[in-house]
């Protein structure tokens, strides 16, 4: 009888075990819960603790309250000057409505897929009212504030929050991206050749500007020179006068001097003349005064 009592209480320990295993469920910090009674939706439950249930007639399903990162398939958009540019985007999104996320799109795979072309749909609604030049200078920023808030207004009929929405890559087509090039390439060249032409014309014209204040400097200078051997020689023909006017004999000895510098300069000159010569006056004279 013992026994059977000890049995009948351990089985009673144990489903009441289950009973209070399966009432309670823990709810960490980083994800929300969404209570499910026979497959229909109860309550929810965001806050972070221990919480009770009905055991073995409702079930939890627990959902992630981080924020979640989206890549977005590239994109092909029109601008508003009619030029293409395939488009690569991201979102970071997170669960704002549990209730909402599970009715309507129940899982992350599936909000995922049905993501992809609400960004896609904003992105080529958003390029298509801006020129490529505004898109890709500073404000892009005002753009990505415009997708951002196109997108949360269709993700949050799914329970979504949009956090942010960034463009990651802009190119143009493949098929334009050679053509583009070539045109960029001629243009670099056109604006190199234009450089060069400038610079040589600068070239030239510094060049002319330096010979023609060359030619100006040396005739300047020549003219000084000019100028000055001038007035060199006046004063020495005013000296020799008046060395002349002071004694005779020494001028005329002095220029004997010069004529034999001259004469005899050359290490090699022969001179066939009279000893009687006028030019050998002062030869043989100790003391300089013409021969007799």
């Amino acid at each position: 009888m013992n026994r059977k009592l000890a049995t009948i209480l351990a089985i009673i320990l144990i489903v009441l075990g289950l009973i209070g295993y399966g009432s309670f469920f823990s709810v960490h910090e980083t994800r929300q819960a969404l209570v499910l009674q026979f497959g229909n939706p109860v309550k929810t439950v965001q806050a972070p603790g221990l919480n009770f249930k009905v055991p073995f007639v409702q079930n939890v399903q627990f959902m992630e309250k981080r924020i979640l990162d989206f890549d977005a398939p590239p994109v092909e958009a029109v601008a508003a000057d009619k030029k293409r540019i395939v488009v690569d985007a991201y979102a970071r999104f997170r669960i704002a409505d549990p209730l909402k996320f599970y009715q309507t799109v129940n899982n992350e795979v599936t909000a995922r897929n049905r993501l992809a072309p609400i960004v896609n749909s904003s992105l080529r609604n958003a390029i298509g009212r801006v020129k490529l030049e505004q898109m890709l200078s500073g404000e892009r920023g005002k753009l990505m504030h415009e997708i951002r808030g196109l997108v949360n207004t269709e993700a949050l009929k799914l329970g979504i929050e949009i956090v942010d929405v960034r463009i990651k890559r802009a190119d143009l087509p493949a098929a334009n991206s050679q053509a583009v090039y070539d045109l960029m390439r001629a243009e670099r060249k056109r604006i190199a050749t234009e450089i060069r032409a400038e610079g040589a014309e600068r070239s030239q014209k510094i060049t002319a500007n330096a010979d023609r204040e060359r030619t100006i400097l040396l005739a300047e200078a020549q003219k000084s020179s000019q100028i000055i051997r001038g007035e060199g020689d006046a004063l020495r023909n005013k000296i020799f006068a008046d060395a002349y006017k002071e004694d005779a004999e020494f001028f005329t000895f002095y220029r004997s001097l010069q004529a034999y510098r001259t004469a005899l300069q050359s290490g090699d000159t022969t001179m066939v003349l009279s000893p009687n010569s006028d030019f050998f006056s002062y030869f043989g004279n100790s003391r300089g005064a013409i021969k007799k």
